[in-house]
């Protein structure tokens, strides 16, 4: 069983966060799911990110900081899109993590990654948000860190694409998707 911190997408804590709570609780992991926004949530990509910019990154991240103070260090970090970026966040501060899961994005990797550590990469393919060159250079430099990278990309899906209430959502991505994070999570 693992312990999983799970932060939101930049829509704010929804369906897609709870529902995969659910499926990984129900794998026997302890999921977490912080809300950053507190209650609040957006009906569209802008408002989502006029939220986080009303809100501002340092009061997401010291809230991010504030749900995980009591968590083990050994807890996964994870996150969906915009909540990725909170958990490469956190990884700076969490070196000890069992796993990093990264679901709809890219993100730095810290200097400080323990060797060996266990991330696990889910996106579209294209993507929107992810240049093909920024995805390759980001691959590149994972390739030259010491983490142990399992990436996985889906052709033809939207960004969101584990998301069943947009537009971009592919059944059996998402599918593939769960499938695959509740490997690496039992393997952790």
């Amino acid at each position: 069983m693992a312990i999983v911190i799970l932060f939101h997408s930049i829509y704010g804590l929804r369906a897609l966060e709870r529902d995969a709570a659910a499926r990984l609780r129900a794998n026997g992991h302890d999921v977490i799911t912080p809300d950053l926004y507190e209650g609040q949530v957006a009906g569209s990509v802008d408002d989502g990110f006029a939220l986080k910019d009303k809100i501002g990154w340092r009061t997401l991240c010291e809230r991010a900081e504030a749900a995980v103070a009591g968590q083990p260090a050994s807890a996964v970090l994870g996150g969906f899109s915009f909540g990725a970026a909170i958990a490469s966040h956190l990884w700076a501060k969490r070196p000890k993590t069992s796993g990093v899961l990264l679901l709809h994005s890219i993100v730095e990797i810290p200097d400080n990654a323990r060797d060996g550590v266990p991330v696990q990469l889910h996106l579209a393919d294209p993507d929107i948000y992810e240049p093909a060159e920024d995805v390759a250079a980001w691959r590149a430099v994972a390739d030259r860190s010491a983490i142990a990278l399992e990436a996985f990309t889906y052709p033809g899906v939207g960004h969101l694409y584990t998301d069943a209430s947009l537009p971009d959502y592919d059944a059996e991505a998402a599918s593939l998707t769960w499938s695959r994070v509740e490997r690496f999570l039992d393997t952790l």
